[in-house]
């Protein structure tokens, strides 16, 4: 999870990726629950509600997003992409849609 959330931070958020401005990465990697997360957050809220959750469930880990990012569409597929890609070591950004 942890190499997945540097990608994330490198490829949609410092990149100025135009899916993800007005957000800021909250990573929750050492989760009580068992579950660590990376979520999407409104900038200047990082307490509200999340715009895109990654999370990791099980052994062997298995990644989920969800959210309001993930609403269809080619953008939700190329977030689905990059974060398949990089928990399976890949360590390329893909380009918006």
């Amino acid at each position: 999870m942890e190499r997945v959330a540097v990608a994330a931070q490198r490829c949609w958020f410092r990149a100025g990726d135009p899916r993800f401005a007005g957000l800021t990465m909250s990573p929750e990697l050492t989760s009580h629950s068992g579950k660590p997360r990376i979520l999407a957050v409104p900038q200047g809220n990082i307490g509200g509600l999340p715009k895109l959750v990654v999370e990791a469930s099980g052994n062997p880990a298995r990644l989920n997003a969800y959210g309001p990012l993930m609403d269809g569409g080619a953008e939700a597929n190329r977030i689905s992409s990059d974060v398949t890609r990089w928990a399976s070591g890949g360590t390329t950004c893909s380009r918006p849609a």
